[in-house]
């Protein structure tokens, strides 16, 4: 059904993973907030352009037509409006919901995790975004999960670039997706689909190529600031000003390394006012390539200035900035390195295994299990009335448990605990 159970040992491997996410988010600062799985049918639809298709749609339940949420943005962005928020940093993890084919091996489920960084409010040019950036750095560079690039776009470049090429306006998001699928598809198929299916004139598709196919840093920003076509135009001018300012906050955090200014990218859905990125993990598939291999994307965003406003009445506007970041993507390639290593993962915290070496002795483990547990310490004993104590010992190595507490006749008759590490078998008398 596309969705997945998670064994203990994989619900560690999450914890960890979620904990080193959420960690970073409250490094910068960032409230949690939540909201519901269920939002009102209304709320969602149009928001997500040609991915409307993937909303889960629930029954009519006496008049109300509800759907499960299918991102964290458009709920956050529902939820300032309702509640007058004007200035906001948030965090939130939660599942989200997709009537997607699932493709479970690469991480693609209809049920899964997303975790979402937010800063919303009026502020100076790119200085959120920036920081938003940083975060996605910051993230996979803590995950060590191998090299990365982050691809930035902005929609008013994307917008400004199709204008140029003789692409009209009523056509540019049919034209931005199919432009989007170029990390995917080679420029000849991307060529054939925009002039065959979509019905854009071949020189226009031409002219098109010649800009979404490059990509760069500061330099290409300069390049595009001096092109005859594009400095004329307005969006475009608006749009590679912002580039070079967010270039600049970029250098300043030290992150220009991983980023890439990339014409082609241009994020499916249609909330996105400008600037729009994406973080792919690249995979060298022998030392003798040139060009690294894409594992596809790990964390995407981007700003959306338009969509609070859609939910308030009045139609107030609280420019937002946002990034997600696709933990069950990153969770598939770090449980099959853990496979790949053979590691094991402890999936309990069991400090110490309560364990009698004779028989009759259920009373004392009880008595003793209980003060450990009333003081805070994380306790098992088997639940046999008389285990042998070897049976004992071999569940603390199975399980990963490092002591054994031990009391037999004697000690209790000299009023002490044996305790035992089960590494090492050393023993003291407490």
């Amino acid at each position: 059904q596309g969705t997945r159970d998670h064994a203990p040992a994989a619900v560690v491997l999450r914890d960890r993973l979620l904990a080193a996410v959420v960690g970073c988010f409250k490094r910068h600062g960032a409230a949690a907030i939540d909201t519901p799985v269920m939002e009102l049918r209304e709320m969602l639809v149009g928001k997500y352009g040609e991915e409307a298709k993937l909303i889960y749609e629930l029954q009519d339940q006496g008049g109300e037509l509800l759907a499960l949420r299918y991102d964290l943005t458009v709920p956050f962005a529902r939820y300032l409006a309702m509640n007058k928020i004007t200035n906001m940093k948030r965090y939130q993890v939660a599942k989200v919901y997709r009537r997607d084919n699932p493709a479970t091996t690469r991480g693609r489920y209809r049920e899964f995790y997303q975790c979402d960084f937010d800063i919303a409010g009026q502020f100076d040019p790119m200085i959120p975004d920036a920081e938003c950036l940083k975060i996605v750095h910051e993230v996979l560079s803590d995950l060590q999960l191998g090299d990365f690039v982050i691809k930035v776009n902005h929609r008013l470049v994307l917008n400004g670039v199709l204008a140029v090429c003789g692409i009209p306006e009523s056509k540019f998001i049919t034209a931005s997706s199919v432009v989007d699928k170029l990390d995917k598809m080679s420029w000849e198929e991307v060529r054939s689909e925009m002039v065959g299916e979509k019905g854009l004139s071949p020189e226009a598709a031409d002219r098109v190529g010649d800009y979404v196919q490059l990509h760069g840093g500061l330099d290409l920003i300069e390049q595009l600031l001096q092109d005859p076509k594009l400095s004329q135009n307005k969006l475009a001018k608006e749009g590679l000003e912002d580039m070079k300012l967010l270039f600049e906050y970029l250098t300043l955090f030290g992150i220009t390394g991983k980023i890439s200014f990339d014409l082609s990218l241009a994020r499916g859905l249609d909330y996105y006012t400008g600037v729009i990125f994406e973080a792919v993990l690249l995979q060298q598939e022998n030392d003798h390539v040139e060009e690294p291999v894409s594992v596809g994307s790990v964390a995407g965003g981007g700003r959306y200035d338009g969509l609070v406003g859609m939910f308030d009445p009045k139609g107030r506007k609280v420019p937002c900035v946002g990034v997600s970041i696709g933990i069950e993507r990153i969770f598939s390639i770090l449980e099959q390195r853990l496979e790949a290593s053979g590691e094991k993962i402890r999936t309990t915290e069991t400090q110490v295994l309560v364990a009698t070496p004779q028989k009759h002795l259920l009373a004392a483990r009880l008595k003793l299990i209980s003060e450990l547990w009333d003081a805070g310490i994380k306790a098992e004993m088997l639940y046999k009335k008389d285990p042998k104590l070897l049976k004992q010992l071999q569940y603390c190595e199975d399980t990963g448990i490092p002591l054994a507490a031990i009391v037999g006749e004697q000690e209790l008759t000299d009023g002490v605990v044996k305790l035992r590490d089960v590494a090492t078998r050393e023993e003291v008398r407490i």
